[in-house]
């Protein structure tokens, strides 16, 4: 009979081993998709952001993720693909992308990121339905702000880099600095890349997004179909709506981007995505430089001629009465998805180094 100790050494040497085994042959990652919520489950009833990745891709094996929001991740097997639901909001997506990286059973040093998600649009830029690929990732969140009422007459309204004390504050303040993370820059190569290989795909139409974006009159942008674009989005917490604010958005934008930036889509985590990319990749754990991010437009940041601000917050209270809805999560899984088995798909050409703006599916 072998005694107390010889069994439970012999346990223990199995667990170093399964312990090693898992440190040197990590789950392999080619692409990671993130999203941002679910509504229900992740299958079988309305979709949110992550349930067409689970049930379309598919991602059909269940990999627990204790410590998340979500609590559980999603992986597809063959594909090497793994989805994650970070949660709403920069602090959730701060901390799930720096949870997943830090985490022992993958290997994401050459993996992608695609952020797809569902946002707001300018109807300044275009319309609801519509997808919208990132080449920069503005921060909204971080700024002083004046009250409007005692702004100077002189001010466009009462934001003001966080670094300065006037709107236009120059020279234009470091985009990172120990005040904070303001721009950020996404692989231009790879942004034109994905758009490319995207932009001609038919997004579907229908009598409901038809029927919002007419009210837009004045906007030509607004009053076309859904279609695929380029464009820079707003990161901030706060869900800012009215046309006040969707100016001061579109000049924050052209101001921390030197005029070079065009603002299209609005979002709250895109940027902390982006910081905890950034950060980790200091440390080697992954490429910051194969990060993607598609926005689709759930509804118009701002509302049409006739209607208030104040209105236009009372009808769209809620996600899932967006007037877009469930058109932008459709197109999020639509386009993102052509980019992420185009990479994991062809991981011979994609792995070791990245697509370049020439270069698409054959």
């Amino acid at each position: 009979m072998k005694s107390v100790s010889t069994v439970f050494g012999a346990a223990f040497l199995s667990l170093c081993a399964s312990g090693l085994a898992l440190a040197h042959a990590p789950i392999p990652v080619r692409v990671v998709v993130v999203t941002t919520f679910e509504i229900g489950k992740d299958t079988g009833d309305t979709a949110g952001e992550y349930q067409n990745w689970i049930e379309k891709l598919p991602l059909q094996q269940t990999i627990p993720a204790p410590g998340t929001d979500h609590d559980v991740m999603h992986y597809n097997p063959d594909l090497h693909v793994l989805g994650i639901a970070s949660g709403e909001g920069p602090e959730h997506m701060a901390s799930a992308i720096t949870s997943l990286v830090l985490d022992p059973r993958f290997d994401l040093r050459h993996a992608y990121f695609v952020l797809a998600g569902i946002g707001g649009i300018d109807p300044n830029f275009g319309t609801i339905g519509s997808a919208v690929w990132a080449p920069r990732v503005i921060n909204g969140g971080l700024s002083h702000l004046v009250d409007p009422r005692e702004i100077p007459a002189s001010w466009p309204d009462g934001f003001t880099p966080v670094q300065g004390s006037t709107p236009d504050e120059k020279p234009r303040p470091a985009l990172h600095s120990g005040m904070g993370d303001m721009e950020y820059t996404l692989d231009p190569a790879l942004v034109q890349w994905a758009y490319g290989l995207t932009k001609d795909i038919a997004l579907p139409d229908n009598a409901g997004l038809k029927a919002s974006r007419l009210r837009y009159t004045g906007f030509a942008a607004a009053q076309k179909p859904p279609s695929v674009q380029l464009g820079d989005t707003i990161s901030g917490e706060t869900f800012w709506v009215g046309a006040k604010m969707n100016q001061w958005a579109e000049r924050w934008v052209k101001y921390w981007t030197d005029g070079q930036g065009v603002m299209a889509t609005t979002a709250e985590e895109d940027v902390a995505f982006c910081q905890a990319l950034a950060l980790q990749g200091k440390a080697g754990r992954v490429d910051p430089k194969r990060a993607l991010i598609l926005r689709t437009a759930s509804n118009f940041d701002m509302p049409p001629p006739g209607q208030s601000a104040a209105q236009l917050l009372s009808d769209e209270a809620h996600e899932t009465g967006f007037s877009g809805f469930q058109a932008s999560v459709d197109a999020a899984y639509t386009v993102g998805s052509v980019v992420v088995k185009e990479l994991a798909t062809h991981w011979d050409r994609y792995g070791k180094a990245l697509p370049s703006a020439q270069s698409s599916a054959p």
